[in-house]
């Protein structure tokens, strides 16, 4: 497994800030979210593009995490240009993946739009979210799709009542990326620490074993400014990735 850093995570630092703290924790990439407020969007020239790829150097941008709503009902027009947008940036920048977020359950909206990019790269990861929170329903919109794959996002699965073991099941082998956090409860989503929560984490890394994919550490800083810097949460999410330590080797019960 290779452990990255979102930078949803990261809020009020540039790039360059973003870069130099997962060299410092060693990490071997960073989930770059797409907002003018972290410097990195779609909106992006040339130039800036160009810099961007200076300021990451070495460190892998492995992927691309946008707002497209693939499953929202409306016009496929605008929805397949905005992804094409994010796609495109995502060559330019050397990203092997977007992220897209379900929004609304009309699948064959999202099969539609999915199919429509198949064949222009990255590939399009579309994450276990809103109206498809669980990996049995990414897995129906991806029967459909068969050049998308998936991100895993330990929380919402498990808050609507699927088992890792299960949502591992559905995902299978178009399972690309893990995200890792922890939550106070099911009803109370507020970010704590790994392992001081009651997210399944134990149980996902026990499964885990061999998975060659990425995992990113997705602390929600933007949307919870009071939470702890993302410096006190990296420790253990090496030891997660390691198999050790916080949320590796036991699980508390749902409440």
């Amino acid at each position: 497994m290779r452990l990255a850093l979102s930078t949803l995570g990261t809020p009020g630092l540039s790039p360059a800030d973003s870069v130099g703290l997962a060299r410092r924790f060693g990490l071997d990439g960073l989930e770059l979210r797409l907002h003018p407020d972290t410097g990195v969007h779609a909106g992006l020239g040339a130039a800036e593009r160009a810099a961007v790829v200076r300021t990451l150097g070495t460190l892998t941008p492995f992927c691309l995490s946008g707002y497209v709503r693939i499953c929202e009902p409306g016009d496929d027009g605008p929805v397949i240009e905005a992804l094409r947008a994010d796609l495109r940036l995502a060559r330019d920048l050397g990203a092997d993946f977007v992220r897209v977020f379900p929004g609304g359950g009309d699948l064959d909206a999202g099969a539609r739009r999915l199919s429509a990019v198949a064949d222009e790269g990255p590939r399009v990861l579309v994450e276990t979210h809103d109206a498809l929170p669980t990996g049995a329903a990414v897995a129906a919109l991806l029967a459909r799709a068969p050049h998308a794959g998936a991100i895993w996002d330990l929380l919402h699965p498990w808050r609507h009542g699927e088992e890792p073991a299960e949502t591992l099941r559905w995902l299978g082998d178009r399972l690309a990326c893990v995200q890792i956090k922890d939550a106070a409860s099911a009803g109370d989503t507020t970010p704590v620490l790994l392992g001081e929560g009651f997210v399944p984490l134990a149980a996902a890394r026990g499964l885990l074993d061999g998975f060659g994919g990425w995992v990113s550490l997705e602390w929600e800083r933007t949307w919870y400014p009071g939470i702890p810097p993302v410096e006190d949460v990296l420790p253990g999410a090496l030891d997660w990735v390691a198999g050790r330590g916080p949320g590796a080797g036991g699980s508390r019960r749902v409440r």
